[in-house]
This record gives structure tokens, C-alpha cells and sequence, in this order.
């Protein structure tokens, strides 16, 4: 190879393999920083492009988590009350009982009544305060306004609630008219249950309701005296009229223990539904470390690797430069 103080070619080939490995070392020390192997378009276009996609899933499935985790309160709190109106309903039932005992007694029928009456206002009050939110599934009559007439904020009757990233949905429609139409269906006089206006009302428990308003009477007594012409009363006795009351009562209770079955069944829906977003969740992350995510025991032995072979360049041209040297001794 000839000496040339022009063109020093050992020296053009040792900048080649510097610039090259220093190139790739500022690569490593990126994804070493960065933790990422793909950090940009730049990186790699096609990795790049597809995790962006599957991260914008994962935002999507995350929305829809935090969905699920809203309607389950609601639900849980529909089902916490109308379990407490079941209850409250079995005092209902021992004090209609009762009734045929004390029918005799002005005095007696009113106190029961009055103990119902309130049992019934408790119904009312608990049916209106299982507001989440401004959804409530229980109370009947439903603001359109941002403030209801009872100024709890109730302006939405039904749920609905996204399932999957694909925008599947699933409502929840009140229950108050449900209520009304099975307790309707008792084949028993008297009673008759009204959708819409108050909880107590839907069970057909007090003739009118007002929303926002407890329920100031109850069916089962007119004054102090047994409402026997509603319940069937006037040709047998008041045996038969508390044998209807009850059965309207039995009929009230059956009809709470749907909902509480209906809402224990989207109860389990809603649980199942978020375990297996939180899954999707975990996977589509996954995917996108494999994308993107460097594999940081292989980029540690890369990066000593190009610290050696930068050196080591670097090493290489200044020994091809010191060539140029060589030619004075030439003329010596």
C-alpha cells in the first residue's frame, strides 16, 4: 500500500468503524436509559405504530374498568336496600298479622296502623336514598333536571354500563315498575300496586304516593277500623281480609326477592366482566413490552461490548493517523 500525505486510507477506515460504533453505542445507552428498545417511530416504524394502537386499547380498557367498578357500587347499593326493604317488610307482615287480633280494639287498629304507616315511610325513605351518582333503581319518579323535586339529585332510572372495548353495553332498567306489575299479579283484592310515584306505592302498600314524600297511610286500615271492603271482606268476615292483606304482603316480599336475585345476577356479571378486562388489561400490556421493552441483561453486555469496540477505535485511528508521521522520515 502506497504512503499518500493525501489520502490516508487506514485512518478513513478506523473514522468508518468509530463513527459505526458509536452510533450503535448511543442506540444501547438510549434503550439503557430509556428502558425501551423502541422508543420512537424512528426505533422501528412497525413496533412503534402497533404498540401505540394497543396502547390506546389499553387507556380504552382501563375507561372501561373504571366503569364496571361504578356500576358495582351502584348495584351493590340498589341490592344493600332492597334487602333492608325486605326486611323491614317482614315487620310489615307480623304487624298486618296482628291486626286480626286487635281488630276488635279501635285503639289497638290504629297503633298498628300507625307502626305500618311508618314501616312504609322507612320503605320510602331507604328506596330513595340508594342513590348513586344520580342513578337511583329503585325510586320511580326520575328528574330530567340536574335537581330532582326531592333534591336528592335523582335524574336517571337505569343503568348503563360498558362491557368491552368494542362498545358492547349492558342496562339496568329500574325496578320500580317491575315491582308494581308482580305485585298487580297477586290475584288478591285490594292493594293495587302504582309504578312510578314511591316504593311503598309500587308494593300497592298506601293508596298514592308523592316523590320525595314518605307514605303517610297505608291500605291495610281506614280510621281505626280494618279496610275489609278492599280485601275481600264484606261477605266473609275480616278472616279472609287478613288472609288478603298478608298474601299482599307475601306478594310484596316475593316481588323484592326478584330484585335482589336480579341484581345479585348482574352483581356476578359485573365482577366476571372486570376480571376479564383486568386480563385484557395484563395481556395488551405485555404485548406492548415485548414491542417495546428492552431486554436490559442483553443491552448491559452490548453496551460493555461497544465501550470495548469504541476504545478500541478509537485506538485504531490514532495509530492510522500517526502513518502520516512516517513520511518524514522519509526525508531525513
Amino acid at each position: 500500500m502506497s504512503l499518500s500525505i493525501n489520502t490516508n486510507a487506514s485512518a478513513l477506515i478506523a473514522l468508518q468503524t468509530l463513527n459505526a460504533t458509536q452510533s450503535d453505542l448511543s442506540a444501547t445507552e438510549n434503550a439503557v436509559s430509556t428502558g425501551k428498545k423502541v422508543s420512537t417511530s424512528a426505533d422501528n416504524a412497525a413496533s412503534y405504530g402497533i404498540a401505540q394502537q394497543m396502547n390506546g386499547n389499553i387507556a380504552g380498557q382501563s375507561a372501561v374498568n373504571d366503569g364496571l367498578s361504578f356500576a358495582s357500587q351502584i348495584v351493590s347499593a340498589t341490592n344493600t336496600a332492597a334487602s333492608q326493604i325486605i326486611s323491614i317488610l317482614h315487620d310489615v307482615q307480623t304487624a298486618v298479622t296482628s291486626l286480626a287480633g286487635n281488630s276488635g280494639s279501635a285503639t289497638s287498629t290504629d297503633q298498628v296502623s300507625t307502626q305500618i304507616t311508618s314501616y312504609l315511610a322507612q320503605i320510602d325513605t331507604i328506596a330513595r336514598d340508594a342513590t348513586v351518582n344520580g342513578v337511583n333503581l329503585l325510586a320511580g319518579t326520575v328528574s330530567t333536571t340536574a335537581s330532582s323535586t326531592d333534591g336528592l339529585g335523582i335524574n336517571s332510572g337505569s343503568l348503563t354500563f360498558v362491557t368491552g372495548l368494542q362498545g358492547d353495553t349492558v342496562t339496568v332498567s329500574g325496578f320500580n315498575s317491575t315491582i308494581a306489575s308482580a305485585v298487580n299479579g297477586a290475584s288478591v283484592t285490594g292493594g293495587t300496586a302504582t309504578a312510578g310515584i314511591t316504593m311503598a306505592a309500587a308494593l300497592g302498600l298506601t293508596a298514592s304516593g308523592t316523590a320525595g314524600e314518605n307514605a303517610a297511610s297505608n291500605v291495610f286500615v281506614t280510621g281505626s277500623t280494618l279496610n275489609t271492603s278492599a280485601f275481600g271482606g264484606t261477605t266473609d268476615g275480616d278472616t279472609k281480609s287478613t288472609a288478603n292483606m298478608i298474601a299482599l304482603v307475601q306478594k310484596a316480599i316475593v316481588a323484592m326477592t326478584n330484585v335482589t336475585s336480579t341484581l345479585g345476577a348482574e352483581s356476578n356479571n359485573i365482577t366476571n366482566m372486570a376480571s376479564y378486562g383486568t386480563s385484557i388489561s395484563d395481556n395488551l400490556t405485555s404485548g406492548v413490552s415485548a414491542l417495546t421493552d428492552a431486554d436490559m441483561a442483553a443491552e448491559s453486555a452490548k453496551l460493555t461490548s461497544l465501550q470495548t469496540k469504541q476504545s478500541l477505535a478509537i485506538k485504531a485511528l490514532t495509530i492510522a493517523n500517526g502513518q502520516s508521521q512516517n513520511i518524514l522520515s522519509l526525508y531525513q
